[in-house]
């Protein structure tokens, strides 16, 4: 995770706010492990006398986890609570936190929300209780998002290495070949276009996520932060890149106006008006389950790249296992964490749905031989496996990055939907940003 703490918070901004007044009622910078002869706190000892671990997070998978830990520990109560998707939960984390009461001892946090949760000290530093030994555990991408130097913030939980999935019925339909390159899918776009007008290459309106995973693969790095100090710059190189590219498609109407996860994309990628998603390898449950009238279809490539024979990839999404400082039992809550992360717990989120940030799932052959009927018998895990293992490097995102997203359709959002140009779209989000970072009491672009 390239962000760093910072103790100079100023301005409005509750989150911010409620997360430093936090860190200091909880005490000093690193978490008190110490059982006074200098050795950490003895995490055994801690299941051995049992107790109760509330746990915040929507993944559904945890339920079989949190079954599985009580069985192993008679003595250990978990409470799943689901206290909200995303934002939902996180303000709710926040609010709890300034309250001084109510904070579970372990939470879900999305990797681009965790910076926000670091920079106040109000999650565990999680060297200490052990964490520091699962280091080689996982894939680099995930890795990087949770952990800064020598110290661990979180542990993680899945991951979200992209992938190309693409509607082969239609492709067939048309003649038309899958694209390995970028450029090759701009010309994908204009035949399938062409072909047929009511198919469109992809859909977009605007999404951050999507927006900065791909900027990610093509060797854009818009953001960096050291110390106080942060940096947003969307006129680098790969950004350009991205932006030339995204421009023709826009500019030529080959992109669905359609919103994703709405009714109408669903629909689209049904009847095959949607022909290509460009998204994390979390994908497939949603489309087996939401779009399962064009089982057969759908096939998964490695996306297209913006240079010929190269293997870049990016995550998008991805979730880590947090342990708040305010919890009651920490080392109870880092127990769960780590059983829910690794081992056996990761294994059995895997065989529920879950995509693999550990190493070990992700190269086993169980996973890796798994066909898919979804996508005609294909073994897609190993075009995800694939990916993974070649995230590009050094990504990061802001300490703000949860407000920075609230406001992107805002600002580059408009570059999809009117005359506005992406490249103009994103500098106003870059301003925008910019504005906010120096309000919190960063120093950003100066």
């Amino acid at each position: 995770m390239r962000t760093h703490t910072t103790r100079r918070l100023l301005g409005a901004l509750a989150v911010l706010a409620t997360l430093t007044l936090t860190a200091t009622a909880c005490g000093s910078d690193a978490p008190d492990v110490s059982s006074g002869d200098g050795s950490p706190k003895d995490v055994e000892a801690a299941l051995r006398k049992g107790g109760k671990v509330t746990v915040w997070a929507w993944e559904p998978t945890l339920k079989k986890v949190a079954a599985d830990f009580e069985k192993k520990y008679p003595q250990v109560d978990v409470e799943l609570v689901n206290a909200g998707t995303g934002d939902k939960q996180y303000t709710a984390l926040q609010n709890a936190l300034a309250a001084g009461s109510g904070a579970p001892d372990v939470a879900q946090v999305e990797y681009y929300a965790l910076g926000q949760f670091t920079i106040g000290k109000s999650v565990e530093e999680l060297s200490p209780y052990g964490a520091t030994k699962h280091a080689t555990s996982f894939t680099s991408g995930p890795w990087n998002a949770v952990s800064e130097d020598k110290a661990i913030y979180a542990l993680p939980m899945d991951s979200g290495p992209m992938a190309f999935f693409y509607n082969k019925k239609v492709f067939d339909k048309h003649g038309i070949q899958a694209p390995t390159t970028w450029d090759e899918y701009v010309e994908a776009a204009r035949a399938l276009h062409q072909a047929d007008p009511k198919v469109f290459i992809t859909n977009d309106t605007g999404d951050a996520g999507a927006t900065t995973s791909l900027i990610w693969q093509a060797g854009g790095r818009p953001y960096r932060t050291e110390g106080t100090d942060v940096t947003v710059n969307f006129d680098d190189e790969g950004t350009r890149k991205y932006t030339a590219t995204w421009q023709k498609l826009l500019d030529e109407k080959l992109v669905a106006p359609i919103s994703s996860w709405s009714d109408a994309w669903y629909k689209g990628l049904a009847d095959g008006s949607i022909a290509t998603l460009s998204i994390g390898a979390w994908m497939p449950a949603n489309l087996t389950s939401g779009v399962a009238s064009a089982s057969g279809d759908w096939r998964v490539a490695p996306l297209p790249q913006w240079t010929k024979g190269d293997k870049t990839s990016a995550e998008n999404g991805g979730s880590s296992l947090t342990v708040p400082k305010a919890a009651k039992n920490k080392e109870l809550a880092y127990a769960f964490t780590e059983f829910a992360t690794t081992g056996a717990g990761a294994s059995s989120r895997v065989a529920a749905g879950a995509f693999p940030a550990t190493r070990a799932d992700l190269e086993s052959e169980a996973f890796l031989d798994a066909k898919f009927p979804y996508f005609g018998g294909q073994q897609a895990n190993r075009v995800f496996a694939e990916s993974a293992r070649n995230v590009g490097e050094n990504w990061s995102y802001l300490p703000f990055q949860v407000y920075a997203n609230s406001v992107f359709n805002d600002t580059a959002g408009k570059a999809y939907v009117s005359p506005t140009k992406l490249s103009d779209g994103l500098k106003a989000w870059q301003e925008t940003s910019v504005k906010y970072g120096n309000d919190q009491g960063f120093t950003v672009n100066k």
